[in-house]
């Protein structure tokens, strides 16, 4: 069982800082690094709705603009009735990266689970052939 007691905090914190002006959909992440950095992270939207920046990307971005590129956990958090699990795009990023414990929460509901049971096989045959 992975603690995730310092990043919760964290990921409330920053989902406060979330700028969604036109789905008022805010979300936070904390993604705690392997040099025991956590690094936050939340949604950027634009009227562009393509062009949004997710929180769990804009984690990974903070890692490794930091030069962190290995993680053991993230928490994903949003006032939703159930646990948002990250979307696919953040997902396939959160892969090149490795496989590592995420808890989906809300204010009163959480889920553990982790990225290769979100996104099986996320490397197989990309780089067969080269």
């Amino acid at each position: 069982m992975t603690d995730f007691s310092a990043l919760i905090p964290a990921a409330w914190e920053v989902r406060d800082r979330a700028y969604a002006p036109y789905s008022k959909f805010h979300v936070g992440a904390a993604l705690l690094g392997a040099d025991g950095v956590v690094y936050r992270g939340c949604n950027v939207e634009n009227l562009s709705f393509g062009l949004t920046i997710c929180a769990e990307r804009n984690a990974v971005a903070q890692a490794v603009a930091a030069g962190c590129r290995e993680f053991t956990a993230l928490v994903v958090v949003a006032d939703t009735r159930e646990p948002i699990s990250p979307c696919g795009a953040c997902r396939q990023v959160l892969a090149e990266f490795g496989d590592f414990p995420i808890l989906m929460a809300t204010r009163e509901a959480s889920e553990e689970t982790t990225l290769g049971i979100l996104l099986p096989r996320a490397k197989t045959g990309i780089l067969d052939g080269v």
